[in-house]
């Protein structure tokens, strides 16, 4: 039997980023990956600290960007690249009402470091009330972040490559075939409903796509532009754009209708010619208060879970997972908000 301090199950934004804490605070671990494209691994990796239906922003965005951004330094020590690409998002107005909302919003203390206050025109799409600036926005490199990651577990023998089996773990002997183990964090997304330890938590799925189209004329490349949603190049000459929100076509493939809303939707401000070379999905869990799930099983104390992650993955997987790591190791609390106790 071979000693180590955590399993991790599930490779998603929250279990690569619960690896980190684990790397950066010396402890041993193996994590479980199934090798099927999770939620996250699809996902366009914005980074964006405003709700830009509303210009509003939410809790703790601020620290979510700063500790982000140490993070991914931090990552970049072990990975050898820094997975942050500075590419700003630019929205698109629909009308004069949004700039003026836009600037009004930009006088409040909490989103004047985040909302610019200069508009700027693009060149080569429809912009005819011009757009407003994120500040502190950008992306994240989600091939290069899952690659090099990947790359990293697998040299240092903590990649397994095979589906968790819950028959095979015996909590109350803190052991899963051939390990033996201090705790277990069960990182799944939706797969969590098949967990038997986890299976009540409060997630519901919402279903993302997206499409890949090759455009006809260029369109400017070092920001992120949103309308009703994000287009940006993907640097292998396609551009992605999407992603749709659906919380009632749970199926488990492309759904026509969701491509033609995302077709339309990029033709709106997109004046020239493009083609749609693919289209993917995920399934997002999410949580009705829009934060995540964070806990320890009620019977067994060396099982916890860290879902419910949401829309917002990047932060909240990167944030969080330290105040797991905190909860477990130095038994400091959790945050009422993100405390899996909040729905008992």
């Amino acid at each position: 039997m071979k000693n180590v301090d955590y399993i991790i199950v599930g490779d998603g934004y929250a279990g690569l980023f619960f690896a980190h804490q684990l790397i950066k605070n010396n402890k041993s671990f193996v994590i479980y990956s199934e090798g099927r494209k999770s939620a996250s691994q699809v996902s366009a990796g914005i980074i964006n600290p405003v709700v830009l239906k509303k210009f509003t922003t939410f809790w703790k965005a601020q620290e979510q960007l700063d500790f982000l951004k140490d993070s991914l330094k931090e990552i970049e020590s072990y990975t050898g690249e820094n997975y942050l690409i500075n590419a700003p998002i630019h929205r698109i107005f629909h009308d004069e009402n949004e700039q003026k909302l836009w600037l009004k919003k930009s006088g409040n203390e909490e989103l004047s470091n985040f909302l610019d206050q200069k508009f700027e025109s693009l060149n080569g799409v429809k912009n005819d009330f011009q757009t407003g600036k994120v500040n502190q926005s950008a992306r994240l490199s989600v091939s290069g972040f899952f690659a090099g990651l990947f790359s990293y577990f697998e040299k240092n023998a903590f990649l397994m490559k095979e589906k968790f089996e819950y028959d095979k773990l015996d909590p109350s002997g803190s052991s899963y075939k051939d390990f033996n183990f201090k705790n277990i964090i069960f990182c799944e997304g939706m797969g969590v409903k098949d967990n038997p330890y986890f299976s009540e938590i409060s997630v519901n799925a919402n279903k993302g796509h997206h499409i890949k189209v090759k455009l006809s004329q260029p369109i400017p490349e070092n920001i992120t532009i949103k309308k009703k949603h994000f287009l940006f190049p993907t640097g292998s000459g396609l551009y992605f754009y999407g992603g749709t929100y659906d919380r009632e076509q749970l199926h488990h493939h492309i759904d026509d209708s969701a491509v033609a809303q995302l077709v339309n939707g990029l033709s709106e401000f997109y004046p020239h010619d493009f083609e749609v070379e693919e289209a993917n999905f995920g399934f997002r869990p999410t949580v009705k208060d829009r934060r995540p799930i964070i806990g320890r099983h009620e019977t067994f104390n060396n099982l916890y879970v860290f879902n419910g992650l949401g829309a917002r993955g990047i932060l909240n997987g990167c944030y969080f997972s330290r105040d797991l790591f905190r909860f477990i190791e130095e038994n400091i609390p959790l945050h009422e908000e993100v405390s899996w106790n909040r729905f008992k």
